[in-house]
């Protein structure tokens, strides 16, 4: 059996399906009701090779906020719970990703311990039907929802569009790093010898 985890969280607010395989080839099937926000998640799920099925309906009728940062606890939930007890994982990844006149740094630490340094200035209040300001809150709810440490900086950029996808990517990218095996950790990397 993969590292994969299946999850439904239903409030007031939200109600979300995820599927989720770490050890997938980037197959995705996204329908948040946003449609950046699908485009961002599917680049996610492609550029880290995890197979992602997410299907939320959230009360958009209000604004994007609970639909976002809700399915970024689940999606956190669902990184926490594929990875297991972490035997044998490098624990730690990072990406400097461009895109165009973008560059973006993200670093990850599968350490347990959840935290998030966001440091990505954004110009717009939108792209498409994304409130650009919802980025930070899905990070960190991802982060703090999978127990990790996060950091996400934008080192270059002017096109809203290119910082917030060039965030998903390197994201994926340094997540997928940190998720790899490595057979010469036994047990997990750490003196503590737990994560």
């Amino acid at each position: 059996m993969g590292r994969s985890a299946d999850i439904s969280r239903v409030t007031r607010e939200t109600d979300i399906r995820i599927k989720l395989d770490l050890d997938g080839s980037g197959k995705a099937e996204i329908d948040t009701g946003i449609g950046f926000f699908d485009h961002m998640l599917n680049s996610f799920a492609r550029h880290g090779f995890f197979d992602l099925n997410l299907m939320v309906k959230g009360d958009l009728e209000v604004d994007t906020h609970h639909t976002i940062e809700d399915t970024g606890i689940v999606l956190g939930s669902a990184i926490r719970q594929a990875l297991g007890d972490k035997k044998s994982i490098k624990r730690y990844g990072s990406m400097i990703l461009p895109m165009d006149e973008t560059l973006v740094l993200c670093a990850i630490d599968l350490s347990g311990r959840p935290y998030l340094a966001y440091d990505v200035p954004l110009t717009a209040e939108r792209v498409g039907d994304f409130e650009t300001e919802m980025a930070k809150e899905f990070f960190y709810a991802v982060s703090y929802a999978s127990e990790m440490n996060l950091h996400i900086r934008k080192l270059a950029g002017e096109n809203n569009h290119h910082i917030i996808e060039g965030m998903f990517k390197a994201f994926a990218k340094a997540l997928d790093e940190a998720a790899l095996t490595d057979p010469r950790i036994t047990g997990v990397l750490s003196a503590k010898g737990t994560l």
